[in-house]
């Protein structure tokens, strides 16, 4: 039945594919940033030091970042509907038994390890994996607006879980965001399919011959897009380490202060609900953000727009370090707040919308789901690192300062890593020279 009716709107299903990519990236992402808010709750009550209880939120990203290859080639061979719903069932699992823990392994197996994986599995990870091959001249564009539905969800979610929190304790908000995750996104996943071919489609709708005259993306090395890419070849190549590297570093800078800064805001004497809008808020800029820096990376290439997520990092670890020094809630200091709003949501989670799109064009082939999944070991193992660093950090140091520095240094990195991997000089994007 779902056959048929793609192959009835063949332009309008892409988009569909797009839209249910959306409302599982507005929930499933969300259901791992929520951790942030949880966070404060979890300390409160059991008196952990800061790196015990964010290293639960490090495992699941080490969980996620060894299933890496295993979701990429469930999804080459079964397609990525098997995928999203064991996503949504590892999701909902780990956040209804994340509501009876009492000691920190309880946790990771449960908030880190199941939401963590799951989330990984519907989130920006298992969505890379296929949603590229549904388009190519918008597919900057196309993924930015899938992508989108993360800062939906924050504007949403967030603020009704911190509700939940206040009113009747973090563990039932584990169990209301259980129950959303599994009533919402398991029966939404059925209707994807891996690629357009297999619903007799092409990517971006068009027939062949319009695809070929409306071709936007360019080859420039033909000996290297004439390979057929498999994970053992790409492992032999420097470009496929550098963009582990480039990936690794921005994932780093992205959750360490995902995971700290709510914590750091209530520190300097915002309010736990306000710190909670701040994130949301953050979530929501990068909304336009990720679409204009996704249309934007159809038109002027990849490394440019991966440049501007970064120094969007950049900005904001640079701006939560001068929020310690500002006048407390003075007019300064809520103008370094926002500022940072805006640096962290329109450029920073803009990054997101060239994630896959880099790697489609460097190792695109049928074996792309298993390089991709692969990659993701370094890119996740950077995000894991992330908040447990920045946590021990303030642990020996009593500060946040130490860990905001090594951010913006983790920016920079990346910003070198990804113009070194040059995917350009593969596959240019825009107009040939």
């Amino acid at each position: 039945m779902i056959d048929t009716f793609a192959r009835r709107l063949p332009f309008f299903y892409g988009w569909i594919i797009v839209a249910v990519a959306f409302v599982t990236m507005a929930i499933g992402v969300n259901a791992r940033t929520a951790f942030s808010l949880l966070f404060p709750a979890v300390i409160t009550e059991f008196g952990w030091d800061r790196a015990t209880t964010a290293g639960a939120f490090s495992f699941g990203f080490l969980a996620a970042a060894l299933l890496g290859p295993v979701m990429g080639r469930l999804v080459d061979r079964k397609g990525p509907a098997w995928l999203m719903q064991l996503g949504v069932l590892a999701i909902a699992a780990g956040l209804a038994l994340a509501s009876l823990a009492t000691q920190p392994w309880h946790l990771y197996l449960s908030q880190g390890l199941l939401v963590g994986a799951g989330s990984s599995a519907v989130g920006y990870s298992g969505q890379a994996l296929y949603l590229p091959n549904w388009f190519v001249r918008r597919r900057g564009l196309a993924i930015s607006i899938a992508y989108a539905g993360a800062g939906i969800g924050a504007i949403v979610l967030l603020p009704l879980i911190q509700s939940i929190i206040s009113a009747a304790g973090w563990r039932a908000a584990c169990l209301t965001l259980a129950a959303i995750v599994l009533i919402v996104l398991a029966p939404l996943n059925l209707l994807i399919r891996r690629r357009p071919q297999d619903l007799g489609l092409t990517p971006d709708g068009d027939t062949a011959a319009g695809a070929i005259a409306r071709r936007s993306v360019h080859v420039i090395d033909t000996a290297w897009a004439a390979t057929t890419w498999t994970l053992a070849r790409a492992l032999r190549t420097t470009r496929f380490w550098w963009l582990v590297l480039a990936n690794a570093t921005a994932m780093y800078a992205w959750y360490a202060v995902q995971v700290h800064q709510t914590k750091y805001l209530v520190s300097l004497g915002i309010s736990p609900t306000m710190a909670a809008w701040v994130l949301g808020i953050a979530s929501l800029a990068g909304i336009p953000g990720g679409i204009a820096l996704g249309l934007l990376s159809d038109r002027i290439g990849r490394e440019p727009v991966w440049s501007i997520g970064c120094t969007g990092f950049v900005l904001t670890y640079a701006l939560l370090i001068a929020l310690a020094y500002a006048p407390h809630q003075g007019t300064l200091a809520w103008a370094l707040l926002w500022a940072m709003v805006l640096a962290q949501g329109l450029l920073g989670y803009g990054i997101t919308s060239v994630f896959s799109p880099v790697v489609a064009e460097v190792f695109e082939g049928p074996h792309f789901g298993t390089i991709f999944g692969t990659l993701m070991i370094g890119a996740l193992s950077g995000g894991a690192a992330g908040p447990f660093i920045h946590g021990l950090l303030h642990d020996l140091t009593g500060s946040d300062i130490p860990g905001f520095a090594l951010g913006i240094l983790a920016s920079l990195v990346s910003i070198t890593a990804i113009w070194i991997a040059a995917p350009r000089h593969v596959r240019r994007v825009g107009r040939p020279d």
